[in-house]
């Protein structure tokens, strides 16, 4: 045997398990962000997930935690797009797909680094009502949801078509609910649509979920 190939017999299984390393922080990811973003919601005093997102939790005394599960979330995103990027290599939508999820990684760790303005009464001692004037973070936190939902959006209809051209129609149909229950949550928050919050949050969630869901599958068939 060459030198070359032990070289590539020897990096060959390394490569094998960095690639598993990386999916699995991809499978993560999605659930820790919920776990840690509805706890808070149900045990932070005066919050609403009716009436306030799941970013106002980022405001505070314990708002670094919001703040650390945004970040965290997005470091574990940006780095699972690099497994899912290797696994999805040549297929349809093996470009793309992992594009996206970094995108929505880059925005996670945004929306992180700069927080919404208090509104509606949370924290306690903010004013009732949206605010009449919002700060620059608050803008930048919004531009950050933004990218971040549209590419998760995009990112789980391009995982669709991957799934479509595999013939792995329950997958397909899977990813494209995903997609389109965040499109549909985020939609109705920005109508202003009654418990908007709710269901971006519930879209949000599904989207980020179901990308975890994907590494995941692709993780276990890594040897």
């Amino acid at each position: 045997m060459t030198t070359a190939a032990h070289a590539a017999t020897a990096t060959a299984p390394a490569a094998r398990v960095s690639t598993r390393t990386l999916l699995g922080l991809s499978a993560a990811a999605g659930p820790l962000w919920a776990v840690v973003s509805l706890t808070q919601a149900a045990a932070r005093e005066g919050f609403d997930i009716t009436r306030h997102p799941l970013s106002a939790l980022s405001n505070g005394p314990l708002g670094w935690l919001q703040i650390g599960n945004f970040l965290l979330a997005g470091v574990l995103t940006v780095l699972g797009s690099i497994g899912l990027r290797r696994v999805l290599r040549g297929s349809p939508g093996g470009i793309w797909a992992p594009r996206l999820v970094l995108l929505a990684g880059i925005g996670l760790m945004a929306a992180g680094a700069f927080v919404m303005d208090p509104a509606d009464g949370f924290p306690a001692g903010a004013p009732e009502g949206m605010p009449t004037a919002m700060t620059w973070p608050s803008y930048a936190h919004m531009a950050a949801g933004t990218i971040t939902f549209a590419s998760l959006i995009a990112a789980n209809y391009v995982l669709g078509r991957h799934f479509s051209r595999a013939g792995e129609r329950g997958r397909a149909i899977a990813s494209r609910v995903a997609g389109t229950a965040l499109l549909l949550g985020n939609g109705w928050a920005m109508s202003g649509g009654a418990a908007g919050t709710l269901t971006l949050a519930i879209g949000a969630i599904t989207a980020m979920v179901w990308v975890s869901a994907v590494a995941a599958r692709y993780r276990s068939r890594e040897v």
